[in-house]
């Protein structure tokens, strides 16, 4: 498992960014840092400035999810999935999940407050890149 997560961060210094954390274009939330991003995704923090977020994650082992999880949150999933069991017992929830980047697209699009992950050749005008890895 080490090895293929050097390798997938390997791939993502040589190729540069592949993945954003898309919000609708409605929202005020500007450029996220790597703290603000991990305390959304881990349930730390509910809202930017005055506006909420709501986590959504890809559903499964998709190369964009163990991406996300180990370079931007720091955890491999059986430390995630640690995590998330403590966190159970002091009533926190994990993020939403979303079957396909198209869907969690659409669910950004038409629900105030998400964040969620999609290719970089996702991003257009209806939604706004905030974070990139």
């Amino acid at each position: 498992m080490k090895a293929l997560l050097f390798a997938i961060g390997l791939s993502m210094t040589l190729l540069g960014s592949q993945y954003v954390l898309i919000v609708s274009k409605k929202s005020g939330i500007g450029s996220l840092s790597t703290q603000q991003v991990k305390e959304i995704f881990l349930q730390k923090r509910h809202s930017i400035g005055s506006e909420r977020v709501i986590p959504l994650n890809l559903v499964g082992q998709h190369e964009s999810r163990i991406l996300f999880e180990s370079n931007v949150l720091g955890m491999d999933r059986d430390r995630l999935n640690n995590y998330w069991v403590k966190q159970h017992y002091e009533g926190v929830s994990p993020p939403l999940t979303q079957g396909s980047f198209e869907s969690i697209k659409a669910f950004v699009q038409s629900v105030d407050g998400s964040i969620g992950c999609v290719p970089m050749s996702m991003v257009d005008s209806s939604v706004k890149a905030v974070y990139e890895f």
